[in-house]
């Protein structure tokens, strides 16, 4: 009987052309073009991984700092002021705290500002 050796390969080029689906010509249709594209867009995936992060931090640091100014402080005091009373909230709670409930932000301001003015006082 013979020998038939097409399973394993036809299992890696169904995998290689399922995962570039939806690419425009031979880059859906042609095994070594299907290849190249398949490895480019695996190393800008992993690399925009990390940009989205970069840019989510950007974002809500703008949030906070737009924030901030309305209630006439600066973002690097209001940081600070917060790091000196011991609240320990991510960026990304803050800037949710500034847009949904701008009381609670409020709150959280007048508190950095207290402890800044406490640290003046017992540095003076």
């Amino acid at each position: 009987m013979r020998v038939r050796y097409g399973k394993a390969r036809h299992r890696s080029k169904k995998r290689l052309f399922k995962e570039a689906r939806g690419n425009q010509g031979g880059r859906s249709k042609l095994l070594r073009t299907v290849k190249e594209t398949v490895v480019r867009s695996r190393a800008f995936a992993y690399r925009d991984r990390r940009t989205r992060k970069r840019e989510f931090r950007a974002l809500w640091i703008t949030r906070i700092t737009a924030a901030c100014r309305e209630r006439g402080v600066r973002y690097s005091t209001f940081i600070h002021g917060l790091k000196l009373a011991g609240i320990e909230l991510n960026r990304k709670s803050l800037s949710e705290l500034a847009i949904h409930s701008p009381a609670v932000f409020d709150e959280i301001v007048a508190v950095a500002k207290e402890s800044l003015a406490s640290a003046e006082t017992s540095a003076a």
